[in-house]
């Protein structure tokens, strides 16, 4: 591209923005409204995201022994149940301990434990965790396999309706993105067409002269590029006030809740969200230009 043309071009988007200025102000407000709630939704599906692996990586089985076994033969079961195959870590239990988390977690109830006198019904046992979330069940059925392991649960229900909800949660957020994404394409091209339609006499002589198809179409690409970068610039803006708002509040009464750290999270955000106000633009300036410029 030559400078001359260059210049041209540039002259020609901020002729047009300047022309329709209250078109491209609306335009702009549109689309950075838009990218900001498609930001919020990028934001909360991110941060679900990963609250729920936190959650699908906390499941553990638990490995409950028969009564009357030796030692060594609890070894060799911890033994055997480290050999398996997606077995991160695992963890013995004696009963009395079990006994004493039993009393820590019924706090002011511990009392109910005093009818037990010296007799501890509470088995031994083994706290196991897996690499990953998949293999749960693959294990607990291998785990409860062996010799000595009288059940080896891992509350299958919780976590199955766990992995359903946040299979869920992730399917809805990507989808609702893309919808949202869909409508600030829609809003752009729209803007641009409304532009392109009332040049539509000038595109018509520009392409009787001899005008090549994109020698026509790059104001217009530049103008789609420019609306869509000002509104991602200003929802950019509005999302790190949101963010740095939103953790503040989590914090301030969820200290341990597992937010996304405000750097460089945000600033992936914001890149993003740049980025895909500049390509909506520049898309949606491509369609609303495709009707004109056939011959």
């Amino acid at each position: 591209m030559r400078l001359k043309t260059g210049e041209y071009f540039i002259q020609e988007v901020f002729h047009s923005l300047r022309r329709n200025n209250w078109m491209t102000f609306a335009s702009i407000g549109t689309v950075a409204v838009s990218l900001f709630v498609l930001g919020v939704f990028l934001i909360l599906v991110l941060n679900m995201n990963r609250l729920a692996g936190m959650l699908e990586s906390q499941v553990q089985i638990s490995v409950y022994l028969e009564d009357h076994l030796t030692d060594r033969e609890k070894r060799q079961i911890g033994y055997d149940i480290e050999s398996l195959q997606g077995i991160d870590t695992v963890t013995y239990v004696d009963r009395e301990e079990a006994k004493a988390r039993l009393a820590e977690r019924l706090g002011d109830q511990k009392y109910l434990l005093d009818a037990l006198s010296e007799d501890n019904p509470l088995p031994d046992a083994f706290e196991v965790t897996v690499t990953t979330p998949s293999v749960v069940e693959s294990a607990a059925e291998a785990i409860d396999s062996l010799q000595g392991v009288e059940e080896a649960k891992y509350g299958q229900d919780v976590v199955e309706h766990l992995f359903d909800i946040t299979r869920l949660m992730r399917i809805f957020g990507f989808v609702l993105m893309g919808l949202l994404g869909g409508a600030t394409l829609f809003i752009i091209s729209n803007t641009i067409r409304l532009t392109v339609f009332a040049r539509r006499k000038e595109i018509a002589i520009m392409k009787y002269v001899g005008a090549t198809d994109w020698f026509i179409r790059w104001p217009f690409l530049l103008e789609g590029i420019v609306l869509g970068c000002i509104g991602g610039c200003i929802a950019a803006v509005a999302l790190r006030s949101f963010y740095a708002a939103m953790a503040a509040k989590i914090y301030s009464t969820l200290a341990f809740f597992p937010l996304m750290p405000q750097y460089p999270f945000m600033n992936y955000v914001t890149l993003a969200i740049l980025l895909a106000g500049i390509v909506i633009g520049a898309i949606g300036s491509v369609i609303s230009l495709k009707r004109f410029l056939r011959v």
